[in-house]
C-alpha cells in the first residue's frame, strides 16, 4: 500500500503526518454527491413543469441516481483499491462533472433521467475513495476527528440541497431555474480535481480482481425490479410490468447461485452471501433497507405537497423544511453520546420517536387538508429530523458491528449499497401511493386538498415502514443480549 502521509525523520523513525489538506477535499467531494442526491427533491415541481414530466419521469429523476449509485458502489470500492484511490477519486469527479453538464443542459425529461443514471454511476466511483481515503490515511483520535468531520459534512449537504437548492431555483440566474442545481457542480468539481493532488495515492496491498459478472447480473435484476414498480401504475400494470418483477426475482437468485460459486472456487466475490446468513446482520441490513426507503420519497413527498400543491416558491419551500435536517445533525451528533450511556435501547428510543412523529405529521396534514399552513409544520418537521438522527447513524454502527473485522469491508459495502437501494425503493412505493391518491381525487377538491390528500397517502407508507422498524428493532437488541 502506498502512503506518502508518513514521513521518515532524520533518525529514520516513522513520523505520522495526516494530509488534513486532502481531507477537505474529500469533503468537498462528499458534500456534493449528497447535496446532489437530496436538491433534486427541492427543484421537482420547477423540473415537472419546464420539461412536462410525468409523474413516473419524476421517480426516475429521483430513483434514477440513488439506484445508479446504489448498485456500482461496491464496484467503484473495489476498483478503487485496484487502481488507486485518488486515481479513481479524479475519474469519479471528472465523470460527475460531465454527467452534471448533462443534467444542466438535458432539454426533456428522458435525457434528464439518462444523465442523473449516469451522474449515479460516476458517484459511486467517487464516494468510496472518500471513506477509504480517511481510513487508510488518518488513525487514532485524527481518524476519529476525521470521520466526525465527514458526518457533519454529510449532515450539512442535506440541509444546503434544501436551502441552497431553493435559493439557486427561486433565483432563476440567467433563466436557468432548475438547470442551476446541476450546473454549479461543475467549478466546484474543477476545483477539486486540481486541488486533488493533496490527496495521497492508496490503493490495497493485494489487489482484488473485480467480479464483472456479478455487477452485471444485480444491475439488471434490480433494473427488472424497479422499472415496473415506477413505470407499472402510470400505465395501469400492463403484463410486461408483472413479467419484468417475476425476472428480476429470478435474476437475484441467479446472482445468489453465482456468488455462492465464486467464494466456492476461492475467489472473492462481489458480495459474500455467507454475510447475509449471518442472523444479526441479515436483519440489520434489512431494518437499513427499510429506514432509508422512508428518507428521500418523504423529501420528495413533502416538496410536492408545498410547491405543487400549496403554491410555495422553491426558497421558502427548502427553508421550511430546513429545520428538519437541523434536527437530524443535531441529534447525530448527540447520539454517539445516547448509545454510549443507553446502549442499544438509545436507538429503539430513536424509532419510536420517527415512528410517532410520522404519525403526527400524517394527522397534522389530513387534519388541515387545503387549509394547511406550512409553517405550522415546523415544530412537527424538526421532531421527525431528530427521530431519522437518532436511528440512522447509530443503526449503520450497529449491523457493521455484527460482523468480524475481517469482513468489515464487504460489510460497509453491502449496507451502502442497500441504503442506495432502500431510498429508490421507497421512492417507487411513495410514488405508487401518491399517484393513485392524486388520480381518484375529485376535481372540487382543488390543488391544495389533493396534494394533502395524496401526501397523507404516500406517508402511509413511511409510518407502516417506521412501525415494522421498531418491531425488528426490538427483535435485534433482545438477540444482541442473548450474544
Amino acid at each position: 500500500m502506498h502512503v506518502h502521509s508518513r514521513l521518515i525523520s532524520r533518525d529514520g523513525s516513522l513520523n505520522y503526518s495526516p494530509p488534513w489538506r486532502g481531507l477537505m477535499v474529500l469533503l468537498l467531494a462528499g458534500f456534493m454527491t449528497i447535496f446532489d442526491l437530496f436538491v433534486v427533491n427541492v427543484a421537482i415541481p420547477n423540473m415537472q413543469t419546464g420539461l412536462q414530466a410525468s409523474f413516473a419521469q419524476i421517480g426516475w429523476i429521483v430513483a434514477g441516481y440513488e439506484l445508479a449509485f446504489g448498485v456500482l458502489l461496491i464496484t467503484g470500492g473495489r476498483l478503487g483499491d485496484m487502481y488507486g484511490r485518488r486515481r479513481l477519486f479524479i475519474v469519479g469527479m471528472a465523470g460527475f462533472i460531465l454527467a452534471s453538464v448533462g443534467c444542466g443542459v438535458a432539454p426533456n425529461a428522458n435525457i434528464l433521467i439518462g444523465t442523473r443514471v449516469l451522474q449515479g454511476f460516476a458517484a459511486a466511483l467517487l464516494f468510496p475513495q472518500v471513506y477509504a481515503s480517511i481510513r487508510v490515511n488518518f488513525a487514532g483520535d485524527d481518524s476519529r476527528r476525521a470521520f466526525g468531520l465527514l458526518g457533519m459534512t454529510l449532515g450539512l449537504a442535506a440541509i444546503a440541497a434544501q436551502v441552497l437548492g431553493g435559493w439557486l431555483v427561486h433565483s432563476n440566474w440567467f433563466g436557468l431555474g432548475w438547470r442551476s442545481i446541476f450546473l454549479i457542480n461543475v467549478p466546484i468539481g474543477l476545483l477539486a480535481v486540481v486541488a486533488a493532488r493533496w490527496i495521497p495515492e492508496t490503493h490495497a496491498e493485494k489487489r482484488p480482481l473485480l467480479d464483472w459478472v456479478g455487477v452485471f447480473m444485480v444491475s439488471v435484476g434490480l433494473l427488472l425490479l424497479l422499472v415496473p414498480l415506477i413505470e407499472g401504475p402510470e400505465h395501469h400494470w400492463p403484463t410486461w410490468s408483472w413479467w419484468s418483477m417475476g425476472s428480476a426475482v429470478l435474476m437475484l437468485i441467479l446472482f445468489y447461485r453465482y456468488q455462492e460459486r465464486v467464494r466456492k472456487f476461492g475467489q472473492l466475490p462481489l458480495v459474500n452471501m455467507q454475510l447475509l446468513f449471518q442472523k444479526r446482520f441479515a436483519l440489520g441490513a434489512v431494518l437499513v433497507l427499510l429506514v432509508y426507503s422512508t428518507s428521500s420519497s418523504f423529501f420528495l413527498s413533502f416538496a410536492l405537497l408545498v410547491q405543487t400543491g400549496l403554491g410555495l416558491d422553491p426558497f421558502i419551500a427548502g427553508s421550511i423544511f430546513a429545520p428538519c435536517s437541523v434536527g437530524f445533525v443535531i441529534a447525530s451528533l448527540t447520539a454517539p453520546k445516547l448509545m454510549a450511556r443507553w446502549s442499544t435501547h438509545a436507538i429503539v428510543g430513536g424509532a419510536l420517536i420517527y415512528a410517532v412523529s410520522i404519525g403526527g405529521l400524517i394527522l397534522q396534514v389530513y387534519a388541515a387538508g387545503a387549509g394547511l399552513v406550512p409553517v405550522h409544520l415546523i415544530p412537527i418537521l424538526v421532531v421527525v429530523g431528530v427521530g431519522q438522527g437518532l436511528i440512522m447513524t447509530p443503526l449503520l454502527n450497529l449491523v457493521l458491528s455484527f460482523v468480524n473485522e475481517q469482513h468489515a469491508g464487504m460489510a460497509s459495502g453491502i449496507i451502502s449499497t442497500v441504503q442506495q437501494l432502500g431510498a429508490a425503493l421507497g421512492v417507487a412505493v411513495i410514488g405508487i401511493l401518491f399517484n393513485h391518491a392524486l388520480s381518484t381525487q375529485p376535481d372540487g377538491a382543488g390543488l391544495a386538498g389533493q396534494y394533502a390528500s395524496a401526501f397523507v397517502a404516500g406517508m402511509l407508507y413511511n409510518f407502516g415502514a417506521s412501525l415494522v422498524v421498531c418491531w425488528l428493532l426490538m427483535k435485534l437488541v433482545s438477540k444482541r443480549k442473548q450474544k
